[in-house]
């Protein structure tokens, strides 16, 4: 029997099961980028104010740390300029996902072994998984092509390739990790830390050179991006890079997918304690999401950090910009410069600290699809304190994190301490609802409980790119973020920040309350 024997009906099911919300990451990272065009045309709609932005960025080495040099002042460089590195992180992600999902995950559960027992093929698995990735990026790459042509049809061609390449680049790498790991959970931690490493070392590049050059950069997939230049003179043979990394990391996966027996790694977990330390479903709670947490703790603080440098050059990069200031003021409110720039970023804090409480909370959904949760729930342990374990992470942990960030935003910044940890703790409430809602997903609907993400990566949505389109107050209010007080600069209104907290309070319990009427699911 061949090895890839059954690939295409696999695919077909990976498809099939991934139908929802591979989609609303496709489309997520699409609207982000063909949003950007009107955007930046009302921002930048003369020579003479793109020009003065190249020349502000070659001299602000923070700012192309943090988004990456401008290679031409056309209205597609720009768009190329503001959401290539971004829009190459969702790529990753999601393609990091589809791939975890459809290998370690399958292996994990069981699934894959009822599946090998069939006529497939001992590499099948892997094909699907990674072709399922390559139509979701085909997809995204068409989207965007398509969508910029109109800006140059060379340069919407370079970049959607670009940004499909990338995400083939991370999928096989996750490819590789799902061989070397026996959990899913640290497939997708390990993956996403090579995804934080290639920020970090493309940031270092950018702030060393203003075009790019630098050896750093090109250490990064992410530099390989920007380095192709997308409506800028595109260096079509930057391709051939992605195309060699995706096929050498992608023989490696074969390699070891050949080499080791199903369900199990080359680096195999080690055994748990039988007792001691773990003597509650609090602290078996901890055990399982104590990584997770020191993660985002650590990119949180991080994060705080550079955005509190950057601070002090948003008025410099602004400049006499009034268009750029408006969208800085509909995000953080109507006070100085500075503090509605500060305001801005403590809220998209918020807005990412909302997809950690979901991937905590929704926890307790993998325990019990995995099983794990029923021989638990089986003993002296009730459904509720076992949750309850889970939840204090989720909605304590989301405290931690964005109280890490006001830390950070203290060592980069230095000044308004007490106001800027105030900001990041009023973004609490709008976390908590969210988490609120998957919560009640799960207990009243488990099967339902992955849109708890579509709610999620909304919200990030509309508070991302719904100030630069000037969205209607109507549509800013669909998000919970909407109804916060900007803080630092804006007056602290208890009234919603209570209100939400209360909001938070009754799903959660509403969805406990469901956890305790319902069949525990294998």
């Amino acid at each position: 029997m061949s090895t890839l024997a059954g690939t295409g009906t696999l695919l077909r099911f990976a498809l099939r099961r991934d139908r929802v919300t591979t989609p609303v990451w496709i489309a997520v990272n699409a609207l982000m980028v063909l949003s950007m065009p009107n955007t930046l045309q009302s921002l930048y709609g003369t020579d003479a104010e793109r020009t003065g932005l190249v020349r502000q960025l070659q001299a602000n080495a923070s700012y192309r740390a943090l988004i990456g040099p401008l290679h031409d002042t056309s209205l597609g460089a720009l768009t190329a300029w503001r959401v290539g590195v971004y829009a190459g992180l969702l790529a990753a992600v999601t393609s990091l996902l589809v791939v975890v999902r459809h290998t370690r995950d399958e292996e994990e559960t069981g699934r894959a072994e009822l599946v090998a027992s069939g006529a497939v093929g001992r590499r099948a698995s892997l094909t699907a998984a990674l072709l399922a990735a390559a139509v979701a990026n085909a997809v995204l790459a068409l989207l965007v092509t398509a969508g910029l042509a109109g800006q140059g049809t060379a340069g919407a061609l370079a970049f959607g390739l670009g940004l499909g390449a990338t995400g083939m680049v991370f999928a096989t790498t996750a490819a590789i990790v799902a061989q070397l790991t026996e959990s899913a959970r640290l497939a997708r931690g390990l993956t996403s830390a090579v995804l934080g490493a290639a920020f970090v070392l493309r940031a270092a590049g950018d702030s060393a050179s203003s075009d790019g050059s630098s050896v750093w950069t090109w250490l990064s997939p992410l530099g390989w991006l920007e380095n192709l230049r997308p409506f800028a003179a595109e260096r079509w043979w930057v391709l051939l890079v992605f195309a060699a990394a995706v096929l050498l990391q992608g023989l490696a996966a074969y390699a070891l997918a050949g080499r080791r027996d199903l369900g199990m790694s080359f680096f195999p977990a080690r055994p748990g304690p039988a007792a001691g330390r773990l003597g509650s479903a609090a602290a078996l709670a901890w055990r399982l999401q104590r990584g997770g947490v020191l993660g985002w703790s650590l990119g949180f603080f991080l994060a705080g950090v550079v955005y509190g440098g950057l601070t002090d050059g948003a008025a410099d990069l602004v400049g006499d910009n009034r268009n750029a200031r408006e969208i800085f003021e509909r995000m953080g409110g109507q006070s100085g410069l500075t503090d509605a720039f500060l305001a801005s970023m403590v809220g998209m804090l918020g807005l990412v600290a909302a997809l950690y409480v979901v991937a905590s909370v929704l926890r307790l959904h993998g325990e019990e699809t995995s099983g794990r949760a029923e021989p638990l729930l089986a003993g002296p342990v009730g459904r509720l304190r076992w949750a309850a374990g889970h939840l204090t992470i989720a909605f304590a942990g989301a405290a931690l994190i964005m109280l890490l960030a006001g830390a950070g935003f203290a060592v980069g910044y230095g000044r308004q301490v007490g106001p800027v940890l105030g900001a990041c703790l009023v973004q609490l409430p709008a976390v908590w609802v969210i988490g609120g809602i998957a919560v009640l997903l799960y207990g009243l609907a488990p099967r339902l409980a992955p849109a708890a993400w579509g709610v999620a990566v909304a919200a990030l949505l509309i508070g991302w790119v719904g100030p630069a389109l000037n969205a209607p107050r109507l549509v800013l209010d669909l998000s919970p973020f909407g109804h916060l007080p900007k803080l630092p600069g804006g007056g602290m209104a208890w009234a919603p920040v209570l209100t939400l907290t209360g909001l938070a309070v009754v799903l959660a319990g509403a969805g406990l309350a469901g956890l305790r009427g319902r069949d525990v699911t294998g």
